[in-house]
């Protein structure tokens, strides 16, 4: 199986340079994501504190200020990890060159545009929608591009994927400009279970090559292919009851299949030497807690004093924010020239604080439910900790040219 990511060899030479953040995507969106990360939370902490609301009424009437924040979340934070790891990813694909220089440029300026109003001026509501549909349009095009031109049938999917999660955005916009009365409720839906999707398809594909390669012990692990078309029948599933019927016996039903499902496949891909891997140990870490995620969904509706909400944090901030810190973080070394069995020493601190930011907003308001608002302080310090770090460790090594003088 060809592998998702993987490390070209040294072409031709670059001319001497200093500064390389516009020379393949997953550099400008990295850093962005992450920075984006903290700034949307501390902007969204601000308001629900009341010392600076984010988000007035009288900006935004039809967008509550939680829609507000999970759609900054989820189509402006992931989805700028989303493009920066695929215009990469298609590049290894299929070897064709994608955007760099002013036209990466361009395309990383409409998703900025968008997040600047929706923090600043969220009543310029059809400003930020138009530039962030085309942010999202220009993307699906650069990437279907090279999929379609060498004909990697196999990785539309992937690209499908990104397609209804635009179709996702504009059903946020419309209630947002007032033209429906519930799209929002729909966007926020498909943008959290397909981007969850999302990472259980690649972590399908690339996690289990990662250990084998990782781990000092020899290894090989094993998939079942009856187990990758349960889950994607399942989360289909799920999510069209959500939207539509939203009977809560079959979303208890298929929240705890995907969860001991996943959780079958991962029990046969552990092995004692991830946990000496901290670019092992945070993934795998990472898909465990989306299980406990899809096993807390179910349990809210079998047990009314366990809230959805606890679900969707863990799907959330253990799920996607502590994948994508540690997709981002073996990226940015394999394809800067790096070596990716010697990380930064900080990544450790890294994924222990946004695994330490999960716990807080989940299991500390199921213990000691009259700490609520502590939880809510606690995972907020912990994940903008965990993003600043980032952005502080990783800035030199995205801006800078590969180590081994070659392209990228």
């Amino acid at each position: 199986m060809q592998p998702l990511i993987q490390i070209s060899p040294p072409s031709r030479k670059l001319p001497v340079q200093r500064f390389a953040l516009w020379n393949l995507g997953f550099r400008p969106f990295f850093l962005l994501a992450a920075g984006f990360a903290v700034l949307s939370m501390t902007a969204w902490m601000t308001g629900y504190f009341q010392l600076w609301p984010p988000l007035s009424p009288q900006a935004l009437p039809t967008i509550s200020p939680s829609q507000w924040h999970a759609h900054e979340m989820l189509y402006g934070f992931a989805f700028a990890v989303i493009a920066g790891f695929l215009l990469t990813a298609v590049k290894n694909w299929t070897g064709i060159q994608t955007l760099h220089g002013r036209p990466l440029l361009g395309l990383v300026a409409c998703w900025a545009i968008a997040r600047s109003v929706m923090l600043i001026a969220p009543g310029q509501i059809l400003v930020a929608a138009s530039f962030d549909l085309v942010f999202n349009l220009w993307l699906i095009f650069a990437v279907a591009q090279p999929i379609i031109k060498v004909k990697q049938w196999r990785q539309l999917g992937v690209l499908s994927k990104i397609i209804f999660l635009t179709m996702g955005n504009l059903a946020f916009y419309t209630q947002a400009l007032g033209w429906t009365s519930n799209g929002a409720h729909a966007a926020l839906w498909i943008g959290l279970l397909l981007n969850v999707s999302l990472i259980m398809v690649i972590s399908r594909r690339i996690l289990p090559m990662f250990i084998e390669r990782g781990v000092k012990e020899e290894v090989t692990l094993k998939n079942a292919a009856w187990i990758d078309r349960l889950l994607m029948v399942c989360l289909a599933a799920l999510l069209i009851n959500i939207l539509t019927m939203n009977t809560e016996i079959l979303n208890a039903v298929l929240g705890l299949t995907i969860s001991l499902s996943a959780g079958f496949r991962l029990w046969r891909w552990h092995t004692p030497g991830i946990w000496q891997v901290p670019l092992l140990w945070s993934f795998y870490c990472g898909l465990w807690l989306i299980n406990l995620g899809f096993l807390l969904y179910a349990a809210s509706f079998l047990a009314p004093h366990l809230p959805v909400i606890l679900a969707i944090h863990c799907w959330a901030i253990g799920g996607i924010g502590l994948i994508t810190l540690a997709m981002m973080a073996r990226v940015a070394l394999g394809h800067t020239g790096r070596n990716i069995h010697t990380p930064p020493r900080s990544v450790s601190w890294v994924f222990g604080l946004l695994i330490f930011a999960t716990l807080s907003r989940v299991s500390l308001p199921m213990l000691l439910p009259e700490f609520y608002r502590l939880s809510v302080m606690l995972a907020a310090s912990g994940w903008i900790a965990a993003f600043g770090l980032f952005c502080i460790t990783y800035w030199p090594i995205l801006s800078k040219p590969r180590i081994d003088g070659s392209l990228g």
